[in-house]
């Protein structure tokens, strides 16, 4: 293997469908009107000399390096900025721009520190490139470099140094912060020789506005912004194009290695959904892989209070087995069960659920999905057909008005986000309805046109009632409708949402939401082009979450806001392969595809493929098996990738459901909070260690390429597959192309997908079968998968989580930039330096009438319990409303969310909990004891970790 060389073009891509021809040194090409000279000669096969260029930020122009000839023009134009036109003729090599060029670098090296053989960049440095590229042998005017500004290393950024005295003011830096991140942490401060890049006000990068997401060391040509990793290891040797496995953007990087060490991750220019730029955790926050946390032998305890015994596989796995088949003995066939996770390959996830229905004899299967996503599956299939998200992400390049509902995009899809912003500064409208004041309300260049501060819980309403607006106000594309919806169905809905009740008058006074910003966001939506809808959790964590989903669906189809591109609706997946779990079909009433258990026809080709037969009653969820376990029905529980514990809704109820079972196997990278109450661990694969395919938010699946061999000696689906033959059904999978192979031959929408077809194309979107051999970008173009658009009456039932005296305030939770999900991972990184502790947002109004300051410790209670953390006293929320992340397990914010949970899925009301705050002195009684159980844990595993 080798070092993977991305081409750089200098300049971006026209996207005009008109050509032009010009000759360049003497040979003719063809390119799209609107590109550059230098685009075109690289197309070419001609590489100008560059160094302010880059084809990820526009043509500035400012190196002098890049210049060319034109016949027939006089001077020596940019070629970065100057556009090709019919028939020019362009000479890159003469006389006089050698000389020209060799007088450009001379400038340059003089003020450039002369420390090549020691520099971190040396041999991956375009300054010494472009010497070497124009013949560069002497500096007439020396090479200290005395006038260049050096305010000093800065090393606060905890995954790169900035070394001003390196240098070159190419601007590169600036302008990826700006045109692809659009955070605008960055400036060239000063003039002339003392020009010098500056984050913010001459902060420290750690103190500025950077989010580290990486564009500006990926930009910068020298050594001026550099990992540290590369600083401390070395530049690398070879690489490997993988997927990231934190969000579900599905960012592709090339992992680039020293020997089996990662060096650094960069983002690779042809993955189709990041387009080369990241966020600080997918670039930097990989460290986890080899944390010393990791456990990497098997352990295995009869009893959840007994110490953890170190086993090998053969003992663990047969263990596992032995008691799987106890437990059934006893206690019948549906007495155990499997949960898959997101944080798995496709084929790890179908191992699971075909171990469950194959293995087990049932359907007791389920998902993380199920309290997340779980109410996108059932909406969108109620009424579109299919169970994803409509758009792929290029989508948002061509919308003109984008509606933002209960998703916090910078923070939890960080990378397309910055894809967003771009669209918003090129003038496209924007409408946020969020009981918070996201960032996206009001950043750099970019202001909501409205933002609907509607009190949680009431999203059905609010939805319902933009929809009145369209109806009432004639805004509704008829034709649209009668072509592609049931009309009969249509007119019902149109006379419920027109009732005055729905009206916005109305819906002010339950959502708190004025009247007149949702008539003027129903109107902009409707009337101003292509509209796109891109919601989260804050739309599916709801006792109403499947009916929030089939009301935006509804919203989309009366004006005619889907089947093209910059329109759609568009679910932002939490994890990486949310999508790919659901789709695996790791719920308890669905098989691969969504197709139930209960169709005769798709259970008979599954049967006949794996040769046992399957049961036609769907299976426990979730919530279902830890009220199984306590009734004394449901006995064993195989957990592959979850922290259940942690991640899910009433912590004290899910403690007593795995506290009540008798055999709980946590297949995992980390002795996570489940595994307090599990018999056996084995341990887990980073995306690093393993094969296979992710599927992120837009359907896209995606390779996972391994760039080490696994740690703990097997990759996750292999750890499945012993687990499975040691129950008697064997399985014997060469590599995880086998399992795709396998889901293809089952699944329609997989039937055309395999890694060959994957590697040749990069990734495809789903369905990818006969009819689209190459995926399908965008849904719905021509009609509904359905057949005809399903218009649902969505009726608003308030949640039965009320405030009153006691509990007067309503609790919700998201995300944060740095951390990601319940923070095994990213808290063995040093992201954990932007996000210590979890703290509680609540407004300035509610603080003061609890005699609360900002950074006291509060006690936060709710009907299921209490924890205790610092509060944040903010105007980002609403009087009323608090606000909390749950990335701590020191937190461990789900002790107090309840068991309300949405009324199709069972996915957990997580935005909405009746809770009081008042001051506290410290950690609670739980929270000290659960400090004392993590150091006893501690140290049982400092020795086995110590030896491994």
């Amino acid at each position: 293997m080798s070092l993977i060389h991305e081409i750089d073009f200098g300049t971006p891509r026209s996207k005009s469908e008109k050509t032009v021809t010009l000759t360049i040194d003497g040979v003719a090409v063809t390119v799209p009107e609107g590109t550059s000279i230098m685009r075109a000669a690289v197309e070419l096969g001609r590489e100008i000399p560059k160094l302010c260029a880059t084809d990820m930020v526009e043509a500035f122009g400012s190196c002098r390096l890049c210049l060319v000839e034109i016949q027939g023009r006089n001077g020596t134009p940019a070629s970065c900025t100057t556009p090709v036109a019919e028939g020019m003729v362009v000479h890159t090599q003469t006389d006089r721009l050698k000389r020209l060029r060799k007088g450009v670098m001379e400038l340059y090296i003089s003020e450039h520190p002369l420390d090549c053989l020691t520099c971190s960049a040396n041999g991956d440095c375009e300054l010494q490139d472009m010497a070497g590229a124009v013949g560069l042998r002497e500096v007439r005017y020396g090479y200290d470099g005395k006038k260049h500004p050096n305010p000093g290393l800065d090393t606060s950024n905890p995954y790169f140094t900035y070394e001003p005295s390196k240098c070159i003011v190419c601007s590169r830096c600036v302008r990826a912060c700006e045109e692809v991140q659009g955070t605008f942490a960055l400036t060239i401060a000063g003039r002339g020789f003392d020009s010098v890049v500056s984050p913010s006000m001459a902060e420290p990068f750690l103190q500025s506005e950077c989010v580290s997401c990486g564009a500006c060391v990926q930009a910068c040509p020298t050594a001026t912004l550099n990992e540290k990793s590369v600083i401390e290891i070395g530049t690398p040797e070879h690489s490997v194009v993988t997927t990231c496995a934190y969000c579900g953007v599905g960012c592709a990087f090339k992992a680039e290695m020293r020997g089996d060490e990662v060096v650094r991750m960069l983002p690779y220019k042809d993955g189709k959904a990041n387009r080369g730029h990241s966020c600080v955790k997918g670039r930097f926050a990989y460290g986890y892989a080899t944390h010393k946390d990791r456990m990497l032998k098997p352990m295995i305890r009869e009893k959840i209070t007994d110490p953890w015994r170190e086993v090998s596989w053969d003992e663990a796995i047969n263990y596992a087995a032995s008691e799987f088949k106890r437990i059934q003995a006893k206690y019948g066939r549906s007495s155990v069960g499997g949960i898959t996770s997101s944080r798995c390959t496709n084929e790890e996830t179908f191992l699971v659920q075909k171990l469950v229905r194959a293995a087990f004899g049932n359907n007791n299967v389920d998902t993380c999905a199920r309290v997340c996503h779980s109410p996108t599956g059932y909406g969108l299939k109620t009424t579109y057909g299919t169970s994803a998200g409509t758009q792929d992400f290029d989508s948002v390049e061509q919308a003109d008005v984008i509606m933002i509902i209960g998703a916090n995009p910078t923070d939890g899809h960080p990378v397309f986000a910055s894809r967003m912003k771009k669209r918003l500064r090129q003038g496209a409208r924007l409408i946020i309805l969020d009981p918070r004041q996201i960032d996206m309300v009001r950043t750099p260049h970019i202001e909501a046109d409205y933002h609907l501060p509607l009190k949680p819980g009431t999203n059905v309403a609010v939805v319902t009632s933009l929809a009145h607006v369209v109806v009432t106000e004639g805004l509704v594309n008829e034709t649209f409708v009668r072509e592609r919806c049931d009309w009969d169905e249509f007119q019902d809905w149109a006379a419920f949402v027109s009732d005055p009740r729905h009206s916005p008058e109305e819906v002010e006074k339950l959502t708190g939401v004025p009247a007149d910003q949702i008539r003027g966001a129903a109107r902009l939506y409707a009337t101003g082009g292509n509209g796109a809808i891109y919601y989260g959790l804050g739309v599916t964590e709801h006792s109403q979450g499947s009916t929030t989903v089939m009301a935006i669906a509804n919203l989309a189809m009366a004006t005619g806001n889907i089947g093209r591109e910059g329109v759609g609706v568009n679910p932002l997946r939490g994890q990486n392969n949310v999508q790919g779990s659901c789709d695996m079909g790791s719920f308890p009433h669905e098989v691969s595809g969504y197709r139930h258990v209960s169709d005769d026809a798709t259970r008979a080709m599954f049967e006949a493929l794996w040769g046992r037969p399957l049961d036609e009653e769907p299976g426990l969820r979730i919530p279902n098996m830890m009220d199984a376990a306590l009734d004394g029905s449901f006995k064993g529980l195989y957990i592959q990738g979850e922290d259940i514990l942690q991640s899910d809704p009433n912590t004290q109820h899910m403690a007593a459901g795995l506290s009540a079972m008798e055999c709980v196997v946590v297949q995992d990278l980390f002795l996570v909070e489940t595994t307090n109450y599990a018999h056996v661990f084995l341990p887990g694969s980073t995306f690093l260690e393993k094969n296979g395919t992710f599927t992120n938010a837009e359907r896209r699946i995606q390779m996972v390429r391994k760039v080490m061999a696994p740690r703990n000696g097997y990759e996750d689906w292999q750890v499945t597959e012993l687990l499975s033959n040691a129950l008697g059904y064997p399985m014997h999978y060469n590599h995880p192309s086998e399992i795709m192979d396998e889901v293809a031959a089952l699944t329609p929408t997989f039937a055309g997908v395999s890694f060959k077809k994957l590697d040749e194309l990069g990734s495809v979107q789903w369905p990818c079968n006969e009819k689209a051999p190459e995926g399908t970008p965008v849904m719905h173009i021509n009609g509904f998968v359905r057949g005809k658009g399903k218009f649902v009456i969505t009726e608003y039932v308030a949640t039965d989580e009320k405030t009153g005296p006691r509990y007067p305030l309503l609790l919700t939770t998201g995300r944060i930039l740095s951390q990601y999900n319940v923070g095994a991972q990213t808290r063995r990184t040093a992201n954990v330096i932007w996000h210590e502790e979890d703290v509680l947002e609540i407004h300035p109004h509610d603080a003061e009438q609890r005699g609360v300051r900002d950074g006291d410790w509060v006690k936060l209670t709710s009907r299921s319990g209490e924890t205790t953390l610092r509060a944040e006293i903010t105007e980002r929320v609403a009087p009323g409303v608090v606000y909390t992340t749950f990335h701590h397990p020191n937190t461990q914010v789900n002790v107090v969310t309840t068991e309300f949970s949405d009324w199709a899925t069972n996915c957990p009301e997580y935005k909405v909990t009746a809770v009081q705050v008042m001051p506290s002195n410290g950690p609670s009684e739980w929270q000290e004891e659960y400090e004392e159980l993590s150091r006893q844990a501690r140290r049982i595993a400092e020795p086995l970790i110590a030896a491994e």
